[in-house]
């Protein structure tokens, strides 16, 4: 469900406990945490696959992307796969984050309110899982990664109706999950909120009858 242009490649000088040292294009020495690093690239493949998909992606464009060296890339993640499952956990912490605040409600009316303007301002994160779900029917070694982002979506999907008074049993909470799941794909290739918001409503009007 739902939740820029490369810079110049930047020397890299060496790295320091946890702190990776690099200078910008001007020459200046800056310190950014390996956090922080990490953040970055992950980003920066979900950017270059939401924008060139799947099957193009290389660590360098990555790390073109990211504005970083390819050596950098490759001291955090060795290969494309290690990227592409970190960067998978990665949306997943991100879209978990997305539907906590729009189920953050007891109210059945505002559940969700807000899906198509989230789709809307990050568009990325949800084009990224879709090509690493696709591209798991491919290569089976991303398959645990895609299940455990089903389960942990799934999970919070039955968290949030038994905030709003629903108490859902398996088929329902995944009947539920699927519904907002192509709700939100429908709305990234249509782009049609108001469609995409009337059948939110319906889907409410639906889920109030089981309470």
């Amino acid at each position: 469900m739902k939740q820029g242009s490369a810079a110049r490649p930047a020397p890299e000088l060496p790295s320091c406990h946890n702190v990776v040292v690099s200078t910008d294009v001007s020459g200046r020495v800056k310190r950014e945490s390996r956090d922080e690093v990490r953040r970055l690239l992950l980003g920066a493949a979900i950017r270059a696959v939401a924008r060139d998909g799947m099957r193009t992606l290389t660590t360098k464009a990555v790390a073109a992307e990211a504005g970083v060296t390819h050596r950098l890339l490759l001291s955090y993640f060795p290969s494309r796969d290690d990227l592409l499952v970190a960067a998978l956990q990665h949306a997943l912490d991100r879209s978990i984050g997305v539907l906590a605040r729009l189920t953050d409600t007891d109210a059945l009316e505002d559940l969700l309110d807000g899906l198509t303007r989230q789709i809307d301002h990050d568009p990325d994160l949800q084009t990224f899982q879709y090509e690493l779900i696709l591209e798991s029917r491919r290569r089976p070694e991303l398959g645990p990664a895609v299940r455990l982002l089903y389960s942990t979506l799934l999970d919070s999907t039955r968290a949030a109706l038994e905030r709003v008074g629903v108490i859902p049993d398996d088929d329902l909470t995944l009947l539920v999950y699927a519904a907002v799941d192509g709700l939100a794909l429908q709305h990234l290739v249509r782009g049609d909120a108001s469609a995409t918001n009337a059948s939110l409503v319906r889907l409410r009007a639906m889920l109030s009858k089981e309470r």
